[in-house]
């Protein structure tokens, strides 16, 4: 059923616009996207971050169509889309997009000038707590599985808000557990909140027969461990290795490591006598979670 809005104040004798704004959804090719560019004037410095990231949202094939897409002015010239128009060269893969053809050229200072929106923004809807922690656990976790050895900051560390929200209604549960653990345990640790959800998601996924409870008491409190328990030895790295302005700070993958190497010291006794609780060395790779899995 359609309703009619009425117009508040109708104008009998409209005045016709000065230029006519069409717009029209088609399928950009790598080919259209380089001719599209060949017609761009001004336009913002690219953000080639910017751009592998929806080069690999593409790939992935998550590009969904919206009403943000590529605009033209009266003559013809490029004003908005060059990000997105790179990228489809980037990913050599066509994807549908709107196209707004005869926008005034003074509206190009106030494109894309808007708030962007956050992976918490995305989980709102979910009715999830704690939505800047979770988005951020998600996004870590997303890094450990697909670029453990590589850094977790600037422009190639970026992840999609589709991508987080989809890894966290696929996992929900054990997201939301991850960040309760985190926010109790990092009282106790030197590992932000982040890290520690992270950490207790990757370890825990891989070892459902593991005694996690016995895990989380020993961190907790500390009591009655042994001397070289590894739940001792992570409780007693120092607190301000993460801080700013600190000659040792060290970043969530970094704190995300030595979180693994202790819970591999803990279920393989083993290795034990390897254990160094130390940020990562140059070319050392990040440690993989041990499995802890039933016995048939």
């Amino acid at each position: 059923m359609t309703i009619a809005i009425p117009d508040p104040d109708p104008d009998p004798d409209p005045e016709e616009p000065e230029g006519k704004i069409a717009s029209r959804v088609i399928k950009v090719t790598p080919e259209i996207a380089e001719t599209f560019l060949s017609r761009a004037s001004v336009n913002r410095r690219l953000d080639m971050g910017q751009v592998r990231s929806l080069a690999d949202t593409i790939l992935r094939g998550e590009w969904k169509l919206t009403h943000q897409g590529i605009a033209f002015d009266a003559a013809g010239a490029l004003l908005d889309g060059q990000h997105r128009l790179r990228a489809i060269i980037e990913a050599n893969t066509p994807v549908e997009m709107l196209v707004f053809d005869g926008l005034p050229r003074e509206v190009f200072p106030v494109l894309d000038t808007g708030k962007r929106r956050s992976a918490a923004d995305t989980l709102l809807s979910t009715g999830a707590k704690y939505l800047p922690l979770l988005s951020s656990t998600i996004r870590h976790v997303i890094l450990f599985k697909t670029m453990p050895n590589d850094s977790w900051i600037g422009n190639r560390a970026q992840v999609s808000n589709d991508r987080i929200l989809s890894a966290y209604n696929e996992d929900k549960d054990r997201y939301e557990e991850a960040v309760k653990i985190g926010r109790e345990l990092s009282k106790h640790l030197f590992a932000s909140q982040t890290v520690v959800a992270v950490g207790f998601f990757l370890t825990t996924e891989v070892a459902p027969a593991a005694d996690i409870d016995e895990w989380i008491a020993g961190l907790k409190s500390g009591a009655n461990l042994d001397p070289g328990d590894a739940r001792l030895t992570l409780r007693e790295v120092p607190r301000d290795t993460q801080k700013w302005g600190s000659r040792r700070r060290m970043g969530i993958r970094d704190q995300a490591s030595i979180y693994i190497k202790a819970w591999n010291a803990w279920v393989d006794p083993e290795r034990n006598g390897e254990l160094r609780l130390r940020r990562l060395r140059k070319g050392e790779k990040m440690p993989m979670p041990v499995e802890v899995k039933f016995e048939r």
